[in-house]
């Protein structure tokens, strides 16, 4: 039985990019998965196309695995449908499926990975737990630190980044991308080791 956190040949995998879908939402906190996701398409010379699940998707290859990288077209709180059906279209078990998400309890340009857990108050992983009927999938947690003074946190993860933070926006997402990466071809563990001490 292959692990569900190393990626051998034959064995798809799901990567999604959890955010708000047009324009207005694209250079906002909640979007950082979105960014993530664009990222990897590039570099492996992908085209995110339309999909009839309600999100935009790309097949590549890494580490000789398939991979279906994905961006929902819904809204971040109503995330998991597209997911769900991604999953099933793509027969992917759920152990190789890669949340990228936002995470506002980690500090900016941190990143963490995990395998299940709860969703600490994030509607789109709640909304991609329950539309797959469980919580044992990966996540790459992209930090983005806590509102400032008494700032709602939903009004800050819909804020555009900070002039200072974009200047570093386009290093912290290749970082997430080489993670998401090597979650796939090394597993989780020493994912953790490599990218958790920075």
């Amino acid at each position: 039985m292959p692990s569900a956190t190393t990626g051998e040949v034959g064995q798809t995998w799901l990567v999604v990019g959890l955010g708000n879908p047009g324009p207005e939402y694209a250079g906002t906190r909640h979007n950082a998965g979105h960014l993530v996701v664009a990222e990897l398409a590039t570099r492996h010379h992908a085209t995110l196309r339309s999909h009839k699940a309600r999100a935009d998707v790309a097949q590549v290859r890494i580490g000789g695995a398939p991979v279906v990288l994905a961006r929902p077209r819904s809204y971040m709180n109503v995330s998991g449908p597209p997911v769900a059906a991604l999953r099933a279209f793509y027969k992917v078990d759920p152990g190789r499926i890669i949340a990228v998400h936002d995470e506002l309890d980690i500090p900016f340009g941190s990143l963490r990975m995990k395998l299940g857990g709860g969703d600490n108050g994030h509607n789109g992983l709640r909304s991609v737990t329950s539309a797959l009927g469980t919580r044992d999938y990966l996540r790459v947690r992209f930090g983005i630190g806590r509102p400032p003074g008494r700032m709602d946190p939903a009004v800050f993860v819909l804020r555009e980044f900070t002039p200072a933070e974009r200047k570093e926006l386009p290093f912290l997402v290749d970082r997430a991308a080489d993670a998401v990466e090597s979650l796939i071809t090394n597993g989780l563990e020493p994912t953790q080791n490599r990218f958790h001490g920075s």
